[in-house]
């Protein structure tokens, strides 16, 4: 395969990440226009983000093997058109119970071209440290994604438009991608490779495996961390009366930038330590961002929990790689499926549980103090793989 057509690939997978960011993370600036127009609960509200969530969580577990059985290309396109399709469902929609029924056939899209993606790049990368570069690569291009997602919304409400059409342009990007992906030619696997990897039975072998969901358990942690800023962050500085109100209003604009900045600086910091010593670093300090919102409140989140961006910005991308880099490459689509489904099943639960705390309790910061408790866990978890280094003989033999 030539470097041009390499190229091209790398470049469609970062377009792909790109993509599912831009509607993906846009959702804590859409929720509060949806509390308002629809007269919503925050737990209500929370279905925009817990329903694809839960729908990318199901493709990834009873679909993932596809990437594997019938090859990433064909994967990667049904997924595009099921995407595409849904966001111009946007159109027309008028309802809540609408959109929520789009965006949940858009998780089950991005269940699909995102574990063919992943399984992708165990083609396009020889070994577990280039995979690793090359997955903190991606998530900057998702970051990238996240940063334009939440500022087109932002400013489409300032200026009278209707932030639907975040969806319409999403699903004319997805039109392209499309097309490009027609036209892209894709590695050959052998057919021995094929049939190794063939087969929901596989992904069902993955749930019994320590690695796998080791890994997964770990990227859940780290899930349910991330998704409390962007999701309900929004809404508990509406509450800030502070004289930061500026650095407010734009704490998720900034937040996005710094855990895009940290994911491009991904690569030399983990050429410099290894990367069991830099996550047990990062999520000490992510933990420490929240215990500093626990103890002083919004005056301190308005600061700490944007800055908890930059520490938050490589740690999935490098257990994500980790986990896929433990089994050989022809079962990389059915374990990306699995780490997929725990990824996408705590972005689902985790809001929806801390909506549900703020309800009972009357104000979002008790919904930030269960955030606080998933961060703990994830650096306990971290110390672990630091003293223990349990995947190092995994890592060092697969292919």
């Amino acid at each position: 395969m030539t470097s041009s057509n390499l190229g091209a690939l790398r470049w469609l997978t970062y377009m792909m990440f790109f993509m599912f960011a831009m509607t993906s993370d846009a959702v804590g600036v859409i929720i509060p226009e949806l509390i308002r127009d629809y007269q919503l609960t925050m737990t209500q509200a929370s279905a925009f983000h817990y329903a694809p969530m839960i729908w990318i969580a199901a493709s990834g577990l009873l679909l993932g093997f596809l990437a594997d059985k019938i090859g990433h290309k064909p994967t990667i396109i049904l997924g595009f058109v099921l995407f595409a399709g849904a966001c111009f469902g946007f159109a027309i929609g008028e309802t809540f119970i609408t959109f929520v029924c789009l965006l949940s056939v858009i998780g089950l899209a991005i269940g699909l071209f995102k574990t063919a993606a992943l399984a992708l790049l165990g083609d396009l990368t020889p070994t577990s440290q280039a995979h690793t570069r090359t997955m903190n690569m991606v998530e900057g291009f998702f970051a990238v994604g996240a940063i334009v997602g939440p500022a087109a919304v932002s400013y489409m409400l300032a200026s009278g438009v209707s932030w639907v059409y975040l969806y319409i342009l999403a699903g004319g990007l997805c039109s392209v991608l499309c097309l490009i992906t027609f036209a892209v030619k894709f590695p050959e696997r052998p057919a021995k490779q094929v049939s190794q990897g063939s087969g929901f039975r596989q992904t069902l072998l993955m749930l019994k495996d320590k690695h796998a969901l080791g890994f997964s358990a770990a990227i859940a942690l780290y899930v349910a961390t991330e998704v409390a800023i962007y999701v309900w962050m929004p809404t508990l500085l509406k509450t800030y009366e502070g004289s930061w109100g500026l650095l407010a209003t734009y704490a998720l604009t900034i937040f996005f930038i710094l855990r895009a900045v940290g994911r491009f600086m991904a690569v030399w910091l983990l050429n410099l330590f290894s990367w069991q010593s830099v996550m047990l670093a990062l999520s000490s300090a992510i933990f420490l961002c929240y215990l500093l919102t626990f103890v002083f409140g919004v005056d301190a989140a308005v600061i700490a929990l944007p800055l908890s961006g930059l520490f938050m910005s490589m740690i999935y991308p490098t257990l994500n790689s980790k986990g896929i880099s433990c089994f050989d490459k022809h079962q990389h689509g059915s374990v990306a499926g699995v780490i997929l489904f725990f990824t996408a099943l705590s972005a689902a639960l985790a809001p929806l549980l801390m909506g549900m705390v703020s309800d009972y309790f009357g104000h979002i910061r008790y919904g930030f103090a269960l955030a606080m408790g998933f961060a703990a866990l994830l650096m306990l978890a971290m110390a672990y793989n630091y003293w223990k280094n349990p995947a190092q003989l995994r890592l060092a033999n697969a292919h």
